[in-house]
């Protein structure tokens, strides 16, 4: 995404958005009055008693005929809250021991596809079905979800859940298929050149490119991202010269490297969308779609990224659509109504973010704009901006549908941002976006500085291992902070990759005595850390990836 000081010009020059010189629905030029700026996530209220938030999901979206053959599954979560979230619904809890089970039942149409006992109080339980007795097409299928709890005596309780089913037919020769694995999130691809292969997981790294006068005119700067371990290329638009970027689709399409292709000047134009899903759809290589960039910041209309959403699935249905939103807290649900992949863009690096050196005004939760949105201006800012997100999708009830993706910040010395973020410190916010549940970093922007390229390479070399863990289904996930060294933990089998970033200044330590049963430790990723005996020894903001076994 743009840098927010070019969002704000263009919203000047051309009036767009509910208000020209608002940000977040901010004013922020010294002459304009505090106005709360409003459409903040409401709070759910609390229930006296105990709440099922009961939900059912596909494990794969979409399925496809050539999945009639192998295991389908629905995903089912019955967490038990006191908060008013989606779908949660009240329930009277035996007075001692076990909590027991709930009788599930999965139907479309009236027709079970699935019933299975599942425990309450539990996440991700698949339950098994046969694709073979639906017939694909192109709508998706209403699924209905219920449940049956009978654990206190002589009070037998029913709950109700809803859900879609996504079983396509096969796409056009040559168009790919991108799957989301709902029990993850994770992206499920075939190899982006567009020969035979299985559906691997796809972890997407790489960076906001800049298309005219960089790859637009010179290709092997994709030979270099391709060595450089990159898996996802995102050409920034506008794309005035298609020949030259039919050029670049295509080699990028040679050298193996996925597509994620902006719609940001058009996709409140349907008639524009239009036009471009259907030249790039058939892109073997077309990973997944991207409208809004940035949409909550110039307060596009809150129906713009829904109506992109749905043309797009009308259009094409096979990929995903994502887009990025800056703000803090401004209209999420709305905005993010029109996404399966939602990414933040918090740049806290080089800015003062308590007093704008661009408008000469504070920064507060009702006014002004710092270029980075209720920010405190240290790396939390982006942990916590992860975990907000992840918040308001469970609220939502999207937390099974939807997945978060991190936008680390590679520019500097503009506007906001007084100096580029060093090698090292770019890789604090990807693996502190990983640890807090991204499951794609995507820069802004390429090109950036040698350090930061570097830096980015080694993370994306080291991925494909890391995505073994971080990607798989079957890994049980922890997550520690102390002193401020974050820590994600991936358990798979006997083995877990332990993946930390130091948000100090300073040398600081991780203790791996709260790690259970490992014997020895292999080093995966450096970045300013190293195993020293029983501890993880890091540098200033320095990071490492290690598996213990």
């Amino acid at each position: 995404m743009s840098p927010i000081a070019l969002g704000l010009l263009l919203a000047l020059l051309l009036g767009t958005g509910a208000g020209a010189q608002t940000w977040c629905g901010k004013n922020y030029m010294a002459s304009s009055p505090i106005v709360p700026p409003g459409g903040q996530f409401p709070t759910p209220a609390t229930s006296a008693g105990p709440l099922v938030a009961f939900r059912c999901a596909p494990a794969i979206r979409p399925y496809l005929p050539e999945d009639v053959l192998t295991p389908a599954a629905f995903v089912i979560d019955t967490p038990l809250t006191n908060s008013q979230v989606a779908n949660a619904q009240s329930i009277v809890l035996p007075a001692h021991g076990a909590l027991g089970n709930l009788a599930v039942t999965i139907s479309v149409n009236g027709h079970i596809l699935a019933a299975e006992n599942v425990p309450l109080n539990a996440t991700k339980i698949e339950v098994p079905f046969f694709l073979g007795t639906l017939k694909p097409q192109r709508s998706a299928f209403d699924v209905s979800c219920t449940a049956t709890y009978s654990a206190v005596k002589g009070n037998t309780q029913h709950f109700t859940a809803s859900s879609s089913l996504s079983f396509l037919p096969d796409p056009p020769n040559g168009r790919s298929v991108t799957k989301m694995d709902l029990r993850t999130g994770a992206l499920l691809a075939k190899p982006a050149t567009g020969k035979p292969g299985s559906y691997e997981t796809v972890f997407p790294i790489g960076f906001y490119t800049d298309f005219g006068g960089y790859i637009e005119t010179n290709l092997t700067i994709l030979d270099d991202i391709k060595a450089q371990g990159f898996t996802v290329v995102h050409p920034i638009p506008t794309f005035d010269n298609l020949t030259a970027l039919n050029a670049v689709v295509e080699r990028m399409q040679e050298l193996g490297l996925y597509l994620m292709y902006d719609m940001r000047w058009t996709y409140m134009n349907l008639t524009g969308v239009a036009e471009e899903v259907n030249r790039i759809k058939n892109s073997p290589n077309l990973l997944l779609w991207y409208t809004g960039d940035e949409p909550d910041g110039t307060s596009d209309p809150l129906n713009a990224t829904s109506n992109a959403y749905d043309l797009i699935y009308s259009l094409d249905g096979y990929h995903p659509v994502s887009l990025v939103l800056n703000c803090e807290n401004f209209f999420f649900t709305d905005y993010t109504s029109g996404a399966d992949i939602v990414m933040q863009d918090t740049y806290m690096i080089g800015n003062n973010v308590t007093f704008s050196s661009q408008w000469g005004t504070v920064c507060t939760p009702d006014y002004g704009d710092c270029g980075c949105d209720n920010c405190k201006g240290e790396f939390e800012d982006i942990s916590t901006r992860m975990d907000e997100f992840a918040y308001r999708l469970w609220v939502d009830g999207w937390d099974r549908t939807k997945a978060v993706w991190t936008v680390p910040q590679a520019f500097g010395d503009d506007t906001y941002w007084k100096r580029e973020p060093t090698g090292m410190e770019y890789v604090v916010q990807a693996v502190l976006g990983i640890n807090h549940g991204g499951l794609g970093v995507v820069a802004w922007n390429d090109p950036s500085t040698p350090d930061i390229q570097a830096s980015a390479s080694s993370l994306a070399k080291a991925l494909p291992t890391m995505k073994e863990y971080i990607l798989n289904p079957a890994s049980t996930f922890s997550h520690v902070t102390t002193n401020r060294v974050d820590v994600g933990l991936w358990t798979v089998g006997g083995k877990t990759l332990l993946l930390a970033t130091n948000l100090n200044y300073a040398q600081a330590t991780f203790s791996l005595d709260s790690v259970h049963g490992w014997r020895s430790v292999q080093q995966v990723f450096e970045s300013g850390a190293k195993p020293s005996g029983k501890e993880i020894v890091f540098e200033s903001v320095g990071s490492g990836a290690f598996v213990l076994s």
